[in-house]
């Protein structure tokens, strides 16, 4: 199905045109744990691992307006208005709204708040006019999804996340598998402000800077996700899940190390800390994305808490690091329909 009949389906079966009560969106981060292939060594660019976490979330609340309001920090709502009117020129729904991000995502910290915030805006119109449009067709709408299918997925289902690379046609890679994490894992999750990832025509020109990566490296990637880290995932065998991840990321910082100055991490600092916790304990650690957001995964909130504690007295925590302590999510968005509680 095409992206103009699609929209026509969706649209034909909905005949509100005046937005009622208010509708609010809470889309998870996701951190994305590297491609498979960016290359394209058998034809196919990218393939992704993604998980999505608890904590930080992007919050979007939509309701009528007697004029268009929009509410919330600039630089967000500046990419929220550009989403409300691309999604009334797809649907023809131009009622008065007034949008409030009430909480945002990072930007350009590597959680996905750009898709994140395009589903959260793109949800809550859909269900506020009754446009029964999926995720992916309102990801085509909105522009997202060009190389990794993660986000997308992660504001659906959550989970850990595997999906095949952008189809021939450019259209959302096809998620491959869905497993549910294990509920006693554990992320230390590691944030820098004083550090933006890449992103937007520099993520591109950045990408066509890097040599392709070698057939023999996406296939050690392949076997580590295929044999390790999936499998880690569905058995709570903690310890495979955790060398899957640290060697594919091993493999894609050395590889991604020429457009980072040279280093596996965006962050020193981050970087640092990481590596000391791998080195006092098993653990699957790594950068999402271009960072600075970086990860550790850990057995238990109990261990969580111990290595924390012990990197705070061994001084490898940098005061301007935000170390949060987080769940795998096994769930999707979440969205409230005040309509449908009159």
């Amino acid at each position: 199905m095409t992206m103009d009949s699609a929209l026509a389906t969706g649209l034909a079966t909905s005949p509100r045109s005046r937005v009622s009560g208010r509708v609010c969106v809470h889309a998870p981060a996701r951190l994305h744990l590297g491609f498979l292939d960016p290359a394209g060594s058998l034809g196919r660019a990218f393939g992704s691992v993604g998980v999505a976490i608890t904590g930080p979330e992007t919050v979007v609340e939509l309701g009528a307006g007697a004029v268009d309001a929009f509410e919330g920090d600039a630089p967000v709502l500046e990419r929220a208005r550009a989403h409300v009117e691309a999604l009334r020129r797809a649907t023809g729904r131009r009622t008065p709204l007034v949008l409030r991000v009430r909480d945002a995502l990072p930007a350009h910290a590597g959680l996905g708040s750009g898709t994140q915030l395009a589903l959260a805006v793109g949800r809550a119109f859909c269900t506020a006019f009754d446009v029964s449009l999926a995720s992916a067709q309102l990801a085509a709408v909105l522009a997202r999804g060009a190389r990794s299918g993660i986000g997308v997925a992660a504001f659906d289902a959550g989970g850990l996340l595997l999906d095949g690379g952008p189809r021939a046609d450019g259209s959302l890679a096809p998620l491959l598998a869905r497993i549910a994490m294990p509920a006693g894992w554990r992320i230390l999750l590691v944030l820098d402000a004083r550090v933006q990832g890449v992103s937007g025509p520099a993520e591109k020109a950045a990408l066509a800077q890097l040599p392709p990566l070698p057939r023999a490296d996406a296939a050690e990637i392949c076997h580590q996700v295929l044999m390790r880290v999936l499998p880690g995932a569905a058995a709570a065998e903690f310890a495979p899940f955790a060398a899957g991840v640290s060697r594919m990321q091993e493999v894609l910082g050395a590889h991604f190390a020429c457009v980072q100055g040279g280093r596996a991490f965006a962050s020193a600092p981050v970087e640092r800390l990481l590596r000391w916790i791998a080195g006092q304990a098993t653990a699957g650690i790594g950068q999402s994305s271009w960072g600075p957001a970086g990860f550790a995964f850990l057995p238990s909130e109990a261990r969580a808490h111990e290595l924390l504690a012990a990197a705070h007295a061994a001084g490898a925590v940098d005061p301007s690091l935000d170390v949060q302590l987080v769940r795998p999510r096994n769930h999707g968005a979440l969205v409230s329909d005040a309509r449908a509680q009159g």
